[in-house]
């Protein structure tokens, strides 16, 4: 079949295939993550950015090219999470801007675009690296130029360039050596693979369901599949009652509720003080139930399969229930947003990315204005950042990511801000960020303190214990599924199946005669006791140092270690 021009309703099929085909391999994608944490990311970053302009998309109720160009690109800029996010939005966001003054797209519009694409990611990323994402977008884009004059039918066109971005792809361990050592390729290389693969299929007339669940009921949306739309969508429906480890927070519930509505619809989550009744019609209740888990232990789980068992009555009561609850948030959301009197803007305010409870509170007693929970386990989307800075009256507002990988996207998020100074303090961890608000002074302005700040976090080590949930091998080190990891700044320092070992075994290549303070902040799975513990240890190891003992109640990292 050959395709010599796209319009904007086959366009936003391939965009929409595409990003189906990216959210059906991101745990795949996941795998390929380098360090073997339980928090590997790439994959649900880059799917959950690309299905926040799929949304957009879905929800066109006029499709031509300047309006999808602007729903690709708004979209995925507010969508972002994770540096593979952030760059993947860039990608789009040059693409768009190549396509959006044209009705129909060819070979040589198409090559443009990519062109652009490319240009505008890299400059995006302060340090470009080879190896990556942006190497594999940059070889589709060199194939794409010199296509041209070789072809004009689309589907050769996209066929090569996706063999060719494979073969870059498979090329990225020889010029990143983590990657070879660890026996993968870039993980956000493979995702924008997947893109392109998913957009070729749509090209080339398969069949695929194109309904983005969640999106808006504009007449827009594109669906060629043949299912009817009073087939069951989810298949089993799931109920429990989590018993919390301690009361849940307004944005951890935000945030449950949302993974839930990732996964199935007819949602009702029940609070209170110490217990959570969930109910979700999903197709994979085990992921309903891993989520519920890190909250606190699960009871009364129930699960019917309604496809089997026909239970209509049950799905109807359900629909109910959400819907009813929806119409409850919308009306608590609505008096929540009434105008009130704005108060006059400070000077200075704070936003700080956090990982706990704990840690919340000693931001909070630092003086942040807004937190935004999420941290490694769950990287906050631009427009998370977005929402934050409007929350915070201040003239200046500065931004504590706390996380390499959350960086680009606090970046994107100031650039789109014009109404305030929004300064983002490149914390890479928890420790930076507290590090940055004590020598913060009040009386110094802006530009001050962002010098003081920026000095000031270039002396903080910062040491995280994890565990890892595969085998691999990075730097020489020989990790085993299930052996702990103490993780550093730039590697992983330690690894073994001995907690303790791990941990000093981290902190002995942490201090040296310069250090003078170490600080502990201890997870939600380690006992005050041993961390106490811990701290001995380290006053009669170290006796030239200060030891401070924090409880930080942070998931997934049993502690977090800085030295000063």
């Amino acid at each position: 079949m050959e395709v010599k021009a796209i319009d904007a309703s086959l366009l936003a099929k391939m965009f929409l295939a595409g990003a189906k085909n990216l959210d059906a391999k991101k745990e795949w994608i996941n795998e390929l993550n380098v360090f073997p944490v339980p928090d590997g990311d790439t994959g649900t970053n880059m799917s959950m950015t690309i299905m926040s302009a799929a949304k957009e998309v879905s929800a066109l109720d006029n499709m031509d090219m300047a309006s999808l160009a602007k729903a690709i690109s708004s979209g995925s800029l507010r969508g972002a999470r994770g540096n593979s996010g952030v760059i993947l939005s860039q990608l789009f966001r040059g693409f768009t801007k190549g396509i959006a003054g044209y009705d129909k797209l060819d070979v040589i519009v198409l090559s443009d675009a990519m062109q652009k694409a490319v240009e505008t990611a890299y400059k995006a990323v302060m340090k470009p690296k080879e190896g990556t994402i942006l190497t594999v977008a940059k070889g589709a884009a060199d194939k794409a130029l010199e296509l041209i004059g070789e072809t004009e039918d689309l589907t050769v066109f996209l066929d090569e360039i996706i063999k060719h971005a494979d073969y870059v792809l498979s090329q990225t361990p020889e010029m990143l050596p983590v990657l070879k050592q660890a026996g993968v390729v870039d993980s956000g290389g493979q995702g924008l693979v997947e893109v392109l693969r998913g957009a070729y299929d749509a090209l080339t007339g398969k069949e695929i369901d194109y309904t983005i669940e969640g999106a808006g009921s504009g007449h827009g949306m594109v669906k060629i599949s043949s299912q009817a739309e009073e087939d069951i969508k989810f298949g089993y429906c799931t109920e429990f009652i989590i018993v919390l480890n301690e009361e849940l927070s307004e944005r951890q519930e935000y945030d449950f509720k949302g993974y839930l509505e990732s996964i199935g619809d007819s949602i009702v989550v029940v609070a209170d003080d110490e217990i959570v009744k969930v109910h979700v019609h999903t197709n994979d209740p085990g992921l309903a139930l891993q989520r519920a888990l890190t909250y606190g232990s699960l009871s009364k789980i129930k699960i019917d399969n309604m496809r089997e068992e026909h239970q209509e009555k049950l799905i109807k009561d359900a629909q109910k229930m959400a819907a009813a609850q929806k119409a409850e948030q919308e009306e608590q959301r609505s008096l929540m947003e009434e105008p009130e009197a704005e108060a006059p803007r400070k000077e200075m305010g704070f936003i700080s990315v956090s990982i706990g409870q704990g840690i919340n509170e000693i931001f909070k007693g630092l003086g942040v204005d807004y937190i935004i929970e999420g941290g490694q386990t769950m990287n906050p989307s631009t427009e998370d950042m977005l929402n934050a800075i409007d929350e915070v009256h201040a003239e200046t507002v500065f931004i504590l990511p706390n996380n390499k990988n959350i960086i680009l996207a606090a970046n994107q998020a100031a650039s789109l801000i014009e109404h305030k100074n929004v300064v983002v303090i490149p914390t890479r961890t928890i420790p930076q960020g507290i590090t940055a608000l004590i020598n913060y002074i009040p009386e110094k302005d802006a530009a001050d303190n962002e010098m003081r700040m920026k000095e000031e976090i270039g002396n903080v080590k910062t040491g995280q214990v994890t565990y890892a949930v595969r085998d691999t091998i990075i730097d020489d080190k020989e990790i085993k599924q299930g052996d702990y990891m103490g993780i550093g700044d730039s590697t992983i320092l330690s690894a073994g199946a001995d907690m303790d070992t791990v941990i000093k075994q981290m902190v002995e290549q942490m201090i040296d005669e310069d250090s003078a303070i170490v600080s502990v902040y201890y997870g939600q799975e380690v006992q005050e006791d041993a961390a106490n513990e811990l701290a001995s240890w380290l006053e009669e190891t170290y006796p030239d140092c200060e030891v401070e003992v924090h409880s930080g109640g942070q998931p997934i990292y049993y502690y977090v270690i800085s030295v000063e």
